[in-house]
């Protein structure tokens, strides 16, 4: 019984000792040694790849942002605010933080089939609204030119980034609404283009918030 007794007593101590030593390695050790090592070496992403505009944190350049007028009174979504370049659509991305507060909802795809009637209509009022919106006195988009982005939201509903060909497709009407010229927003689409990763990996992208503090920028010079 003693003996018993005295086994059982031991293997508790060894297996607290044991619960002791991995806690320190496992919950203190480890987790500073990683946050150290990318403080280190990858300072920007470990720290969200925050984007800042005028001194102040304006967004992470991996979440996407929308760009809308505030909300009238019954509206059920606010209009896009045609001043600034547009992201993909989606419902979980968070205010325009060039001007306001950034704030994420939530994130998540519709799941719907492509041949779910309410998905179909949602792209086909998307694709009206592109060529309605983008149109100016001296340029008009055909349907055949809205790139599958401009209507589709991204599997997250958070993706930051837009083809090269959608924010070309923009450039006549940002640079009107903005009073500027069609050359030099287009020389803004160019100058934030990014190719492919490592020249192989992916498609070229331009991210938009960034496009649109370039922008901003360039509205006030």
């Amino acid at each position: 019984m003693n003996n018993s007794v005295g086994n059982t007593a031991r293997l508790i101590g060894a297996g607290l000792r044991a619960l002791l030593v991995l806690t320190v390695i496992c919950g203190i050790i480890y987790p500073l040694a990683i946050t150290g090592v990318a403080q280190a070496l990858f300072n920007d992403k470990a720290n969200g790849s925050e984007i800042t505009s005028e001194g102040k944190v304006v967004g992470s350049e991996l979440i996407g942002q929308t760009y809308n007028l505030p909300l009238k009174k019954g509206e059920e979504t606010p209009a896009p605010d045609l001043r600034w370049f547009q992201p993909r659509p989606s419902n979980g991305l968070g205010s325009n933080s060039v001007n306001t507060q950034y704030k994420l909802i939530l994130s998540g795809a519709t799941n719907r089939s492509a041949d779910n009637a309410e998905l179909i209509q949602w792209v086909t009022d998307a694709k009206k609204a592109v060529v309605v919106d983008n149109k100016t006195k001296d340029y008009a988009v055909k349907p055949s030119e809205v790139p599958a982005e401009a209507v589709t939201s991204s599997g997250s509903g958070l993706d930051p980034q837009i083809s090269p060909e959608y924010a070309r497709l923009q450039v006549h009407r940002v640079a009107e609404k903005n009073h500027l010229n069609v050359q030099q927003v287009e020389k803004l689409v160019k100058d934030n283009t990014e190719g492919r990763t490592l020249g192989f990996m992916g498609e070229p992208r331009v991210n938009v918030l960034e496009l649109n503090i370039a922008l901003k920028a360039l509205a006030k010079s």
